[in-house]
């Protein structure tokens, strides 16, 4: 997408690779929208913390930034022999499958590095097939979201009004974004519409990154509280909300993304308000069969405790706001019950939470337990 920095506009990704210095580049997510800032991870261990420590986040943004973490983790290896060098790999994959345990996109998008990295018959090889394993995962994660906006932009209608929550934009994949891809694509298309913002405490990733981006993007747009939602469903004021995930179950239709998605998916439903949610292929689990078995990242109380802004001088600061003597409760992200979702946008399409199992060969999922079709990995974290 187009960032207008420094009084200039100019695409960037989300996510990148610079190849002769073996370094993942991101877009550092924690300074927006007060600064933009690209960083250099040069080690997989300093992609793996960037995943952790949020530099990056979003299932499709970290996806890429694992599958290119894992081939900088394949180049790094100055030993000798295969065996030495699947060692060397398994502890790379390891390190960064447990940045973040809730999403199932960069266990895919690793599991597909290194079914291609299988492919080498030396280890320069295998690290050359790694590196072009992990562009090719980039690229898809932006053609994915590109047929997403595709499918979704007929539910954008002419004066309708939108709530997102948290981001699911360009800045959580490596470019379009999910949630945010239909809205684009109906700009493109002239129509003219409102999206409401929820704010997505405790790290306020609607009111930071999804604002941002659609004002850049001169999309129409207010953030809301959190709890304003179902106030504005109750007054008529919402028509449609989508949202984005970190998980589908193939099997179930189950959805977990950030948390509070539950909530407004019950609201929606209480007030007959169409509930989609958009997702790459990458973002669906066929193993796991109940959303309970979903690992749910618990984060830091300090999060719900206190929050991020910049003061009148313009320097980043952190505050507390909660009573100094309590403690929090900060779980990351929450399940939705698949009689919740309207529809699931997907790269092939609209679909009911119920089909995507019958639909699992258009979809690159198992055609049964233990195998596989198509070029999605069915490896679950």
């Amino acid at each position: 997408m187009n960032v207008i920095h420094r009084g200039r506009t100019k695409p960037f990704r989300t996510v990148d690779f610079d190849a002769p210095a073996n370094a993942v580049l991101l877009i550092e997510q924690r300074l927006l929208p007060h600064r933009f800032k690209v960083v250099s991870m040069s080690t997989h261990r300093d992609t793996a913390a960037a995943i952790r420590d949020m530099i990056v986040r979003g299932a499709g943004a970290i996806g890429a930034t694992a599958a290119y973490g894992l081939a900088q983790g394949a180049r790094e290896f100055g030993g000798r022999g295969r065996v030495a060098f699947e060692r060397h790999v398994d502890r790379v994959f390891e390190h960064l499958k447990s940045a973040r345990p809730t999403a199932v996109d960069p266990v895919n998008a690793m599991v597909e590095v290194r079914r291609r990295m299988s492919q080498g018959t030396t280890v320069a090889e295998c690290q050359s097939l790694a590196l072009e394993a992990a562009r090719a995962f980039a690229e898809e994660n932006v053609q994915h979201c590109r047929e997403i906006g595709r499918h979704g932009a007929p539910l954008i209608r002419e004066g309708m009004r939108v709530l997102t929550h948290c981001n699911a934009g360009w800045l959580a994949f490596v470019d379009i974004g999910t949630a945010t891809a239909p809205l684009y694509a109906a700009q493109a298309e002239g129509r003219n519409f409102h999206v409401f913002c929820d704010e997505t405490r405790p790290r306020s990733q609607g009111a930071t990154l999804t604002a941002w981006e659609l004002h850049q993007q001169g999309i129409a747009h207010s953030v809301i509280a959190d709890n304003a939602a179902g106030h504005l469903m109750q007054r008529g004021e919402i028509d449609l909300v989508i949202v984005g995930s970190d998980r589908v179950l193939g099997r179930t239709g189950e959805v977990a993304n950030k948390i509070g998605t539950y909530t407004k998916a019950v609201l929606a439903r209480r007030h007959r308000i169409p509930f989609y949610v958009a997702i790459p292929l990458s973002t669906i689990d066929w193993e796991m069969t109940d959303g309970l078995q979903i690992p749910i990242e618990e984060r830091a109380g300090e999060e719900v405790l206190g929050a991020w802004g910049v003061d009148a001088a313009g320097r980043r600061r952190q505050v507390r706001v909660a009573n100094p003597g309590s403690t929090a409760r900060n779980p990351g992200f929450d399940v939705t019950p698949a009689e919740l979702i309207t529809g699931i946008i997907t790269p092939v399409g609209i679909l009911k939470p119920g089909q995507l199992w019958k639909n699992r060969a258009r979809l690159g999922g198992t055609s049964a337990v233990g195998g596989s079709v198509g070029g999605a990995s069915s490896a679950s974290p």
